[in-house]
């Protein structure tokens, strides 16, 4: 029987142990997708507790208190202490077994804090207030927390409208990981949603006038983009529930979000229409730009009313949506192959019946302008646990060319999530050890060591010309 959690954790082969060990573990990261809060890098904010930097804004672990019958005062609520939160959510951690948060709990608990002390009630206040201790030591503050885990590019996520004041000021900062923004105008594209009007008045005092049409609107648009691409910004991104059809009856856009302005009713072909065109307008200007565009598809969010009355959105009651994707993301993506501005472009699904889905459609629109040009995404949110990931890898293999895939990222809010990154590369080094371990393909430590490194981070390097300088790497260089 194997230790839990041990130094061979996930690498069941001495293959798998020499591929992780020497062309995977200290390797950079570049996490080029997540949604910590610039602010706090820019600030190198200090955590007064561990349930601010671990369990505030953690929707995965706010959903598993629920399921174990936590009250939600002591998840979200304001009348408990961050105390009381920390140990509810210690008497959870026992009843995860088999969920991914019982190993991600763990190992961010020793890359962290070097605690080998398994969390459960009888062990919460003694790992409380070690974590504490720990976090009040400038190497525990929020970049010295990205630089523990040899973080050397973060990708935050930010509206069209953030001002990017807190970019600008990390820019000087020679010492900490990079910090980049990436345009992510959900709220300024889905034109019948609940933060669309105040949005879009947010983005008329950005530009500095009134937005009467929509060519003021997309020029106020590219405005923006324009300001995100001087702070280095080389991404963009989308969260929809699915893409719309490509031939809608055409409509005046300037009567829809005249309607829009003025709280009038707009129907279903008419939001679509918006929709769809704003989407193919700011993917040639992404294309312009020569940024990487991701597309999140599948999520249904929101579907607890009571919750999103009582605390807001994204608090965890979001999960895997039934849309049809197939025919509406071919149709998007050929709009903009056909006229030669199909920018990189990197596709997830939520929905796991997709996979083969979204790794065959981004096989169509490859063109040799460069490697991967469109990619399958990693697996994404309730996917990004070990299953799912290993159904991610052996579908992109199978389909596609895993040799060109960027690799893993976070998605999170956490600054202790950096852990999923050697998850994500344990899970690796092992399937492709189990592959030689069979028989199925050769033992050829160049080859898959150059394999496994490029999946870890040369690719994602190479694919987004991120300037850095590997700092830290003590593997070996392929």
């Amino acid at each position: 029987m194997k230790s839990f959690l041990d130094d061979n954790f996930l690498l069941h082969s001495e293959t798998a142990i020499l591929l992780y060990n020497e062309y995977a573990k200290n390797l950079p990261i570049i996490d080029y997708h997540n949604h910590l809060a610039p602010d706090e890098i820019a600030e190198n904010k200090q955590f007064k507790t561990i349930t601010e930097v671990w369990l505030k804004g953690d929707h995965y672990k706010w959903r598993a208190m629920r399921a174990y019958g936590i009250e939600e005062k002591y998840i979200t609520g304001s009348s408990t202490t961050d105390k009381e939160k920390f140990l509810k959510w210690a008497e959870t951690v026992p009843h995860t077994i088999r969920n991914p948060l019982y190993h991600w709990t763990h190992l961010e608990l020793q890359r962290y804090f070097g605690i080998y002390d398994l969390l459960s009630p009888s062990t919460a206040e003694k790992i409380y207030d070690q974590c504490n201790a720990a976090l009040a030591k400038e190497e525990n503050f929020a970049q010295g927390l990205l630089t523990q885990m040899n973080v050397e590019v973060v990708c935050t996520t930010d509206d069209p409208t953030d001002d990017l004041n807190n970019h600008e000021k990390h820019r000087t900062n020679e010492e900490a990981p990079n910090m980049l923004p990436t345009y992510r105008p959900d709220k300024l594209v889905v034109i019948d949603g609940p933060h669309f009007l105040d949005s879009l008045s947010k983005l008329e005092k950005c530009v500095g006038y009134h937005i009467d049409s929509f060519d003021q609107y997309m020029s106020a648009m590219k405005t923006r983009m324009d300001y995100f691409e001087s702070l280095g910004c080389k991404l963009s991104d989308h969260g929809l529930s699915h893409l719309h059809k490509s031939k809608l009856q055409s409509y005046s856009l300037d009567d829809i979000l005249s309607k829009r302005k003025n709280n009038k009713e707009i129907s279903e072909d008419e939001v679509a229409f918006f929709i769809q065109v704003v989407m193919v307008q700011l993917a040639e200007m992404y294309h312009a730009k020569g940024w990487t565009m991701q597309l999140h598809l599948g999520a249904i969010r929101n579907n607890n009313s009571r919750l999103l009355q009582q605390v807001g959105a994204d608090v965890g009651c979001d999960s895997i949506g039934d849309y049809e994707q197939a025919a509406t993301l071919s149709a998007f993506l050929d709009a903009l192959d056909k006229k030669d501005k199909l920018t990189k472009s990197i596709l997830y699904n939520l929905n796991p019946r997709d996979n083969e889905v979204f790794a065959t459609m981004a096989g169509n629109f490859n063109d040799g302008s460069a490697a991967g040009k469109v990619q399958w995404g990693s697996a994404w949110w309730f996917l990004d646990q070990k299953d799912g990931m290993e159904k991610q890898i052996n579908a992109l293999s199978n389909m596609g060319l895993l040799s060109q895939f960027v690799g893993m990222l976070t998605d999170s809010r956490s600054f202790l999530s950096f852990p999923r990154h050697e998850y994500f590369r344990r899970i690796l080094c092992n399937l492709i050890a189990t592959d030689v371990e069979n028989g199925e393909i050769p033992f050829d430590e160049k080859l898959l060591g150059g394999l496994v490194s490029d999946l870890c981070y040369h690719n994602a390097k190479r694919y987004f010309n991120f300037q850095t300088q590997n700092r830290k790497s003590e593997s070996k260089m392929i």
